[in-house]
């Protein structure tokens, strides 16, 4: 019996199409990549849940030749390649001729296209399985494909697609991509009749960047241009005190192709190095423009990786590049103006009180112990009675190390309290136990507005009912934008901004121990940010209150991402370190 068989061209097909196609980001990418390479000024994109029930792609570019419509969706069917040696030198986009081909064996396809030299277009359509007739249709010059029900005929491979929200998010951000590439082309992405993306196709790189990152990035982030003919990086690097903590907004564009590149990663963070904190990461689009034979391209299943032919000289000019642009245009750290008030009482007072958080805006900062007061009294923890409960052993305040640390005494040795892990416990539980009640919030006497990029807009807008329980309100406004009505009363005080800011772009690799739930990841986020930070001096009185907050807590020895809060040195272990137990 014979087991070596020929598939079928169906199953041929969907195995290709599995290597090419593996979402709806994947079909936007090669659609929009066709666009491009067909000299479009405007292209829109449509999409309808997520794109995983409709996804349409339309351009004004120079079209697809009546006579030519039917072998457009062939597989191997391409004009950017004549022969082998053209794949060392390819300067399109597009280049296999699988894209049509594999999206249509996965999907109900339909294309419909006008030459810029044809009297009438073309429509060709994939409704059953296979590619029915050619017919004429009146359109104009350019293309739109429209691609139904992905995933059709493969339905485990929907099993594998994300959730909603996720995938439009990376739609999101590959059109935002694709923007920044190609500033001199009109983008418009709708997700069904709401537009999350419209650029105006100018060129001027900065106003896309002022549309994804708002105004106040936007118009911090550092120019780069670095020309040794013929090698060319240009774009925009972030300042030192612009950065995230991930590596998702380093961007790097090879010939106008979006690529994923270690070496490259590796090369920005090198010029960054002493700069920036560990585990902190710029925001970054940079586009390098190389010869054609510098750079292969086939190297990865959807173009995603590059092979460069001298990769420690790319290195070199990136980190170079970078480092160029940090040293010129990077402006001098300034320090607060409450630090160089003129009258020694208020630098005095400055230096002996803290603020609950970084957040808090300078104008109404306020001392731990009228911050706790206040917290206490809209607290449901019991503070007296049977109904007080400990998970510590009473400690006695001593003072504080190194302006992060509290030093407390207990009946079993000496504890270190990590003042922020400490606080955000803290804060945590309070937030928690209000939510089987109405959270109170405090209204802002003026409304705050906030820009995002496309992906955390798509975030925000998954989130905004929990924010509404957490005690939040936030409303959209317009395209990517949201105004920030209330905040917790609990959080009176903080920068409204930043708390949603600190939602959608700061996440822990350590939230486990918060079992998945989404109260409690939010609530964990802004908490975190709006914790008192280490360095920062608080006068005996906001120590002390400190540790009876913390004493009341439900699981005081640890932070609400399971990191500990606390130090405990037993008497026999500082017994033994003195000599008199004998040495440990």
């Amino acid at each position: 019996m014979k087991n070596i068989k020929i598939l079928n061209n169906d199953v041929a097909s969907q195995i290709a199409a599995g290597e090419v196609i593996e979402r709806p980001g994947s079909v936007v990418k090669e659609l929009v990549e066709n666009s491009i390479d067909a000299g479009a000024n405007q292209i829109t994109i449509r999409i309808s849940e997520a794109g995983k029930k409709y996804i349409e792609v339309s351009d004004n570019g120079q079209g697809i030749p009546f006579d030519e419509l039917q072998l457009a969706v062939m597989r191997h069917a391409t004009s950017k390649l004549q022969n082998a040696d053209d794949l060392f030198k390819i300067q399109t986009l597009g280049f296999r001729g699988e894209a049509l081909a594999s999206i249509a064996s996965v999907s109900q396809f339909s294309l419909i296209s006008r030459h810029i030299e044809g009297e009438l277009g073309g429509k060709i359509e994939n409704l059953s399985g296979k590619l029915d007739q050619i017919t004429k249709h009146g359109s104009p010059v350019g293309t739109t494909v429209t691609v139904r029900n992905l995933f059709y005929n493969v339905p485990a491979r929907l099993k594998f697609l994300k959730s909603d929200s996720t995938e439009k998010q990376k739609i999101g951000t590959l059109v935002t991509k694709f923007s920044l590439a190609y500033p001199n082309i009109q983008f418009k992405l709708f997700n069904d009749q709401q537009i999350l993306l419209h650029t105006s196709g100018n060129g001027d790189r900065r106003e896309i960047l002022n549309q994804i990152f708002g105004f106040e990035i936007a118009k911090q982030m550092l120019e780069v241009r670095f020309d040794e003919n013929p090698y060319q990086i240009n774009g925009f690097i972030s300042p030192i005190s612009i950065n995230r903590s991930n590596r998702k907004d380093m961007t790097f564009f090879v010939n106008g192709r979006w690529i994923q590149d270690v070496a490259l990663n590796s090369a920005l963070l090198k010029a960054y190095h002493t700069m920036i904190m560990v585990g902190r990461y710029p925001l970054t689009i940079l586009f390098l423009d190389f010869p054609a034979d510098f750079v292969d391209v086939n190297v990865h299943p959807t173009k995603a990786e590059v092979r460069f032919s001298r990769p420690d000289q790319v290195f070199s000019m990136v980190q170079r590049a970078t480092r160029r642009a940090l040293l010129a245009y990077s402006p001098v750290p300034e320090i607060s103006k409450a630090y160089w008030k003129s009258d020694s009482p208020s630098r005095q007072h400055v230096e002996t009180q803290w603020t609950p958080a970084t957040l808090l805006d300078e104008d109404r900062d306020q001392p731990i112990s009228q911050v706790e007061s206040r917290i206490d009294s809209n607290s449901t923890i019991q503070q007296s009675g049977a109904n007080r409960t400990f998970f510590l052993p009473l400690l006695r305040h001593i003072g504080q190390i190194g302006a992060t640390y509290i030093v407390a005494e207990g009946p079993d040795g000496l504890y270190l309290i990590d003042q922020h892990a400490a606080h955000e416990r803290v804060l945590f539980e309070k937030i928690m136990n209000q939510l089987s009640d109405v959270v109170p919030s405090q209204p802002l006497l003026s409304p705050e507005l906030i820009q995002l990029p496309i992906h955390q807009a798509i975030m925000l807008q998954e989130k905004l009912d929990v924010l509404k329980k957490l005690g939040f309100d936030v409303v959209e406004f317009g395209p990517n934008t949201f105004q920030i009505r209330a905040i917790p009363a609990l959080l009176i005080g903080i920068n409204p901004i930043e708390a949603i800011k600190v939602v959608v772009e700061d996440f822990e690799d350590d939230e486990n121990p918060l079992g998945g739930v989404t109260e409690a990841i939010i609530t964990a986020r802004i908490c975190k940010r709006a914790a008192v930070k280490g360095g920062q001096i608080l006068s005996r009185e906001e120590q002390k209150a400190l540790l009876e907050s913390l004493e009341q807590c439900k699981a005081p020895r640890t932070c609400p991402h399971g990191r500990p809060t606390m130090i405990h040195l037993s008497v026999d272990l500082l017994e033994k370190q003195f000599g008199r137990k004998g040495s440990i």
